[in-house]
């Protein structure tokens, strides 16, 4: 198994059709397995915050807390300050950041999150030691990953087959690990973590609607985002692959009796007293 790497490569990048599915989530729909042990006064960072909808949702659950988003990219920042601005929440800020090196004191946070985030970096280990140095002895370290190899869906479909097999093949080729939510337990064991509740949760996704939704954004993310480009880059697709692909994708969305489920794995993760 080669060494970790502390960067990899964003698969996705920032195209519309990516941002597409992030400003969708919430902390009802991605962190609901955290919400319950929120309380109003505390302190939280939201790494890999994105456009920032999670990030928000978190403030206005903490409205005598503070929460701070960070991100690698400055540019998507602005968008997520102008998320929290048009909800009118001022108990939130944002800030360029690496998860392998936080720069934050030791002990900061009562909580740090991270959602859809592990799968994409280097060294997953030595980010989860970096979010438990940061938060506050009794704190919490709650974690959330997609785990690409379980997504499921029906009717069967070559073109989808297609699909998962390129999408983890580029996803490695950019040193991250794209089946990270069967790992976070392992992951958070060999970072030190002992108190460790380990869960998971679905997005499911049946109804026309959510269909067109989710067959249209990765048809359009597997012809024009920076992963497109980095499939081919990589010599793992040539574009009538990549149009084959997309097609299957927009077939599946069509089937009155598609269905589609992704499974994620969940760690909350107490830091000893």
């Amino acid at each position: 198994m080669p060494e970790p790497r502390e960067t990899a490569v964003y698969t996705h990048g920032h195209h519309e059709s990516v941002l597409r599915s992030h400003t969708w989530r919430t902390a009802a729909n991605s962190a609901a397995y955290l919400l319950p042990s929120l309380k109003p006064h505390m302190k939280i960072l939201d790494i890999g915050c994105g456009p920032g909808t999670i990030t928000a949702d978190l403030a206005a659950l903490v409205p005598d807390g503070q929460v701070t988003g960070v991100d690698r990219v400055p540019g998507i920042l602005e968008q997520a300050r102008a998320t929290a601005a048009g909800r009118g929440l001022t108990n939130v800020d944002f800030a360029v950041g690496d998860v392998h090196a936080l720069d934050y004191p030791d002990d900061t946070f009562c909580v740090v999150h991270a959602h859809q985030v592990l799968q994409h970096v280097g060294d997953p280990v030595r980010a989860l030691r970096e979010m438990r140095r940061v938060v506050k002895p009794g704190g919490l370290i709650a974690v959330r990953d997609a785990d690409y190899e379980a997504m499921t869906w029906y009717p069967a479909s070559e073109g989808l087959d297609v699909w998962l097999d390129l999408y983890r093949r580029v996803a490695r080729a950019n040193g991250g690990e794209p089946d990270a939510g069967r790992r976070l337990n392992a992951w958070a064991l060999r970072a030190g973590l002992t108190d460790i509740t380990a869960t998971s949760g679905t997005w499911t996704f049946a109804t026309p609607q959510e269909r067109a939704w989710w067959s249209g954004l990765w048809a359009d993310r597997t012809l024009a985002s920076a992963y497109a480009d980095r499939a081919v880059e990589g010599g793992h697709a040539d574009g009538a692959l990549l149009r084959s692909v997309a097609e299957a994708w927009r077939e599946w969305g069509d089937r009155e009796d598609g269905w589609f489920s992704v499974l994620h794995g969940e760690i909350l993760c107490r830091k000893e007293a």
